[in-house]
């Protein structure tokens, strides 16, 4: 693995440290942003930028650094990575202060940015599809913010692999959120259904160019609120993620998706998506 970069300076990753008084060690208080990088060039990075300015605004951390800081910071991330296609991972904490649940004052955030690589999506998933299973939404109610405070999202998740599958979608008072660690597309009636972009769900940046897509191509779409009783009757379900991109799901709750195969909505928002890559 190449440097990765914390406050300012540029080290080996196993040289890297943080105070265990860092807030967001104690208390989670920070966000993070994944950026997919494909032949060295970081996808859709303005949007990525604007989001991250937008978690942090939603927790009252000032933005330790501008958008051309984090370029520059990016793009040599990229240029030393060992493989063409990685993601790039940013996160900021509120720093280190005595453990207090209160804001410290004068307190300096701490910034880390590292390069990994991305493997690519198992051509088996994008061929057969994949396995997933629905849970109670139980979560907080600023799911739109990139919080590095993840543990609901990790046992849900968790939840998802105890029962053999990949992914878990989440159900808020008898309607579809997002995924454990995904955006989630619904096909009824021939027409591509959208859980509405709100607090309930993080605004995914593959899902906002698959709706721009689908709109551009005049695909049937609506952003709306999908009852969970249309997601168990539906002909296609879809997940999306900036390192998973699309992926067809065909089985829920031990049940088939339709035909039990990847539909032809799918198949033709791959093509479109992979053209815009």
């Amino acid at each position: 693995m190449s440097n990765i970069y914390l406050n300012g300076q540029w080290l080996p990753i196993e040289q890297a440290q943080i105070s265990v008084l860092d807030r967001g060690f104690i208390f989670g208080d920070g966000v993070y942003e994944v950026i997919p990088v494909y032949s060295r060039k970081a996808f859709a990075l303005d949007a990525h930028l604007q989001r991250l300015d937008n978690s942090l605004k939603g927790i009252r951390l000032a933005a330790p650094l501008n958008h051309d800081q984090w370029r520059t910071i990016i793009s040599q991330l990229v240029g030393e990575a060992d493989q063409e296609d990685s993601s790039i991972y940013l996160q900021i904490s509120r720093g280190v202060a005595p453990r207090d649940h209160a804001f410290p004052k004068n307190t300096s955030a701490t910034v880390f940015a590292m390069a990994k690589p991305m493997a690519p999506v198992p051509q088996d998933w994008l061929e057969n599809g994949i396995k997933v299973v629905t849970h109670t939404d139980d979560r907080w109610l600023h799911c739109d913010l990139k919080t590095t405070a993840l543990l609901a999202n990790v046992l849900l998740r968790q939840y998802a692999v105890d029962q053999g599958a990949v992914e878990c979608v989440l159900i808020r008072d008898g309607f579809v959120t997002e995924g454990a660690a995904s955006n989630i597309i619904v096909v009824h009636d021939n027409t591509l259904l959208f859980p509405p972009r709100n607090n309930l769900i993080l605004p995914g940046i593959t899902y906002d160019l698959i709706i721009d897509l689908a709109q551009q191509h005049r695909l049937p779409f609506k952003e709306a609120p999908v009852p969970q009783t249309v997601l168990l009757q539906s002909s296609e379900i879809m997940m999306t993620s900036s390192t998973r991109e699309i992926v067809p799901i065909t089985q829920i709750d031990g049940k088939p998706v339709g035909n039990g195969q990847p539909g032809p909505l799918f198949k033709q928002l791959l093509t479109l998506y992979q053209s815009l890559k």
